[in-house]
């Protein structure tokens, strides 16, 4: 089987790689289209899987209308050229675009729900996968899984944390730190949604940094008063960062998401509300805020208590428990599919076997 994967954000490649690596080993065939954003490249290189870039990403609205005539015919020609059996992507138009008219079955995976996307590629995909935590209805195309996207790649079954990332932090292994995350606000599901001021940063920061080392990871620039706090690793080391961090404190879901299933106290802060953010909350691994109001008060509420990371750990435990390791649902989806459609809705209730 050939299996065209449309790549949008960094994450995308972390829910992607491990899907890829094993399929890889039966005999399948991958090509990863992206477009440069922010690590994706990077990643794609870390992880040794074949890519095509189609360049820049836009941010201007005009920008974005262009881009989505540009690279769905980019993804296109890359179709063409790879003739895959399959696309899948998370909730990429351009894939979709593509695959309908190449006529290829599309797969999209979502977690994010921004009505805005999920517009341009439905009604050209086939089957979407979501969390049965997901907050909206897709309709008769949606299966639903009992786990998150996180949980392709930072499942126990997928990734031990390794502890030379102290090395790389340069830092001794006593040393507590947290990791702080800043978006840039101008995707589109940004518009109008709200998350820290510059001032509610600085207070944060000063606060954290009298008991430990201040990491921070931004989408965008930093502000040049921020800028010694930037952390320096290989992009594919930050799981190996957030599993042994005191605390996260930051305005990007997916670095939230995976703070929780790591066992990490998340404390998430923008307007935008997802169901995987919302079931986390629920089990206590992770604290959501809509702006800054009380986000300093709920950092002082967990520094107050002793062993902070055994609790959530035990946390994280409980969380694991009902959930199953994503990558092996979507081999076994895939490998079946179309027939898996039907099937899917009598095995979200139990653990797919792992492939490895």
């Amino acid at each position: 089987m050939r299996i065209l994967i449309d790549i949008g954000h960094p994450g995308h490649v972390h829910l992607f790689k491990n899907f890829a690596k094993e399929m890889q080993k039966k005999g399948h065939e991958f090509l990863f289209t992206c477009r440069e954003k922010e690590f994706e490249i990077e990643l794609l290189k870390a992880e040794n899987l074949n890519y095509v870039s189609f360049g820049k990403k836009y941010n201007t609205t005009f920008g974005k209308l262009f881009g989505l005539l540009k690279f769905d015919i980019m993804a296109c020609i890359q179709g063409l050229k790879f003739k895959p059996d399959i696309f899948m992507s998370h909730g990429s138009p351009y894939a979709a675009h593509a695959s309908a008219i190449l006529n290829t079955p599309h797969i999209s995976m979502e977690d994010t729900g921004n009505m805005e996307q999920v517009r341009l590629y439905l009604p050209f995909t086939e089957s979407v996968l979501t969390s049965n935590s997901f907050h909206k209805n897709l309709g008769n195309k949606q299966i639903q899984y009992k786990g998150y996207h996180e949980l392709a790649y930072l499942h126990p079954n997928r990734f031990t944390p390794n502890a030379k990332i102290y090395d790389l932090l340069k830092i001794t292994r006593e040393t507590k730190y947290v990791i702080l995350r800043f978006v840039s606000w101008n995707a589109s599901h940004d518009i109008n949604q709200t998350g820290l001021s510059i001032s509610e940063k600085r207070e944060i920061i000063t606060y954290l940094e009298k008991k430990y080392t201040v990491f921070i990871s931004s989408e965008g620039q930093l502000p040049e008063e921020f800028s010694r706090y930037q952390i320096k690793i290989p992009p594919e080391e930050m799981h190996n960062a957030l599993a042994f961090a005191s605390m996260f404190i930051g305005e990007g879901a997916t670095m939230a998401s995976e703070s929780a299933v790591l066992g990490t106290p998340a404390i998430y802060i923008n307007s935008i509300m997802a169901g995987t953010i919302n079931d986390q909350a629920a089990h206590g691994l992770l604290f959501n805020f809509e702006n800054g109001t009380g986000v300093l008060s709920k950092i002082k509420e967990l520094d107050k208590i002793p062993d902070l990371k055994e609790v959530f750990r035990k946390k994280r435990e409980q969380l694991l428990e009902d959930k199953i390791d994503v990558t092996s649902f979507m081999i076994w989806f895939v490998e079946n599919y179309p027939k898996s459609k039907t099937m899917t809705p009598n095995l979200i209730n139990y653990n797919i076997p792992s492939h490895d």
